[in-house]
């Protein structure tokens, strides 16, 4: 991350353009700096301004307290100012929350896009959400960073003999050093359902994206999204996972972008 810019709280944002074009703000998931979309990033250079950048509390960026969504759409506000006052948002998982969240906030966006944004579609998924929230919540207070880890993983559905492999790689402690900002994810995806009200008031156009190889319930959460949208639209990649191969995604991100 080569350049800096301050949010409205005072706390420093490292951040990386991509080429020269329109601006689009790539806004990570769970566990994720910038770096993580830098790939995708690099793919969608050729025609647009891809802005990449460690959320707050990760990588390169800086952290004030106390922490509220409201303090992440303001550094997705800096961004976007400091990338010539206006731009369009895609966010990945949770981060797609947070990119429709500051659509809805009012902020100068032309268009948002999303990749597999984990609203629960499924009975139940908002009582999980709560036991998740509670439980992320008492091991972060006991600064139990790797059990944290652990816990979203399993939220994820990973297995519990990969989570233990994870245990053991050398991404690990990466992990664990931002394991407290799994609450400002968590945060960012409220009760954890498909946020309807919010969804309805949006202005701009939305592009809600699932891979046809992830589980059914993701694509249909996405399609909740766009038919929540009032100018919504749907696209599934076929084959494609949660891992989503930035050369799948971004032909179709650059075709909904085009001005």
């Amino acid at each position: 991350m080569d350049k800096k810019t301050l949010s409205r709280d005072g706390t420093p944002l490292a951040y990386e353009r991509f080429g020269d074009g329109p601006a689009v703000v790539l806004v990570g998931g769970a566990l994720c700096t910038g770096a993580a979309l830098a790939p995708l990033a690099q793919a969608l250079s050729d025609r647009f301004g891809a802005v990449t950048y460690d959320r707050r509390g990760r990588g390169a960026s800086g952290d004030t307290a106390p922490f509220a969504v409201a303090r992440e759409v303001e550094d997705i506000a800096a961004l976007i100012e400091a990338s010539g006052g206006g731009a369009a948002l895609y966010g990945i998982s949770s981060g797609g929350a947070l990119a429709l969240e500051a659509a809805a906030s009012g902020l100068p966006v032309s268009k948002v896009a999303v990749y597999e944004t984990p609203f629960a579609v499924y009975e139940g998924g908002g009582k999980e959400r709560r036991e998740y929230t509670e439980r992320l919540t008492a091991l972060l207070g006991q600064d139990r960073r790797g059990d944290a880890v652990e816990l979203f993983l399993a939220l994820t559905g990973m297995p519990q003999e990969m989570i233990a492999g994870a245990r053991r790689s050398p991404v690990w402690p990466g992990m664990e050093a931002i394991a407290p900002t799994l609450a400002y994810d968590n945060a960012a995806m409220g009760d954890g359902l498909v946020p309807r009200e919010r969804l309805a008031s949006l202005t701009v156009p939305v592009l809600a994206v699932a891979g046809g190889a992830s589980p059914e319930w993701m694509r249909e959460a996405a399609r909740a999204v766009a038919d929540t949208a009032p100018e919504g639209t749907y696209r599934m990649l076929e084959g494609q996972t949660h891992m989503v191969d930035p050369q799948a995604l971004a032909p179709v991100l650059a075709e909904f972008f085009a001005p």
